[in-house]
């Protein structure tokens, strides 16, 4: 695989063995015995120059993936085998990342402290949903509803929207808005994929209008900024307190509309390793399977 990306990006054989440190022979030999295994062509030579075939874009896409997860193995491996109790990859949805995130990783090193956390932030719930299911992530912490029938919750809070301003508008002055107040008003939104647009949508769709998205941000802290730089307004989870970007200003919302958090596992992960860790969550018993 690596002998493949190099002569893939470089696409040239005699530049790709010099980034390998070796010779252009054995590295030809190593492409054409890779092709013969696959049984198919992977790259088209000239005397210029290497293009990948289509069967050979598919494989540089999915073998950098691959190798990125063997480089993350070796270093986890490395950990244990240093004394390390355990290593866990969790990943966090965007406004727990700065709120959540900080508590339990502080949690985790007094109650267990030769755990070794692999943190991911700023994540979007169908994301990580693949992740748990494909086993690149043990723990998530999301907002559900959640489609797959392969994890399970534990609920942990419940947020209500807000509405983020920039300070200039001319609601900043007013305490709490109504959602029919933002009607007119151009939306600064999550991904259409995420738990808080579809709520969100569906609670302005109750209060009589769709609402106009003239930007998309899958990180909150960009969502944030594209709002105090005013390009419009958001509803964002209370959790945004975390953050203290000039220009902005949050009101409450009346009969606002709210948004679990959860944290996420795999169902058959039954290891004590990660029993012990969702122990750090204080929160109900978890419930078993789709929460959809």
């Amino acid at each position: 695989m690596r002998y493949f990306i190099a002569v893939a990006e470089e696409k040239h054989f005699g530049r790709a063995a010099q980034r390998l440190h070796m010779a252009q022979p054995p590295l030809s030999q190593q492409i054409k015995a890779l092709e013969e295994q696959l049984g198919t062509q992977l790259l088209v030579r000239t005397t210029r120059k290497v293009d990948l075939t289509a069967a050979g874009a598919l494989l540089l896409t999915r073998a950098r993936l691959l190798l990125a997860e063997v480089e993350k193995l070796e270093q986890d491996v490395k950990l244990v085998g240093q004394g390390a109790s355990g290593v866990l990859r969790v990943g966090f949805s965007g406004t727990a990342t700065y709120r959540l995130m900080p508590m339990i990783v502080q949690a985790a090193r007094v109650h267990m402290p030769g755990l070794r956390l692999n943190v991911q932030g700023e994540m979007l719930t169908p994301e990580m949903e693949i992740a748990l299911e494909e086993q690149r992530v043990d723990v998530a912490v999301l907002r559900p509803p959640i489609r797959s029938n392969q994890l399970s919750l534990k609920f942990l809070e419940k947020d209500e929207l807000v509405v983020a301003l920039p300070e200039d508008h001319e609601m900043a002055s007013r305490g709490i808005l109504d959602l029919e107040d933002l009607a007119e008003e151009p939306f600064i939104s999550y991904p259409l994929t995420s738990a808080v647009n579809t709520i969100s949508t569906e609670a302005c769709r109750q209060a009589g209008f769709s609402p106009h998205i003239v930007q998309e941000a899958q990180e909150t802290s960009t969502l944030l900024s594209f709002v105090s730089a005013g390009m419009g307004v958001a509803l964002v989870p209370t959790a945004r307190r975390m953050f203290g970007l000039q220009g902005l200003v949050f009101r409450q919302l009346r009969n606002a509309p709210a948004v679990d958090l959860a944290v996420a596992w795999k169902t058959d992960n039954e290891t004590a390793l990660l029993k012990k860790f969702l122990d750090l969550f204080k929160a109900p018993a978890p419930t078993e399977g789709n929460q959809a």
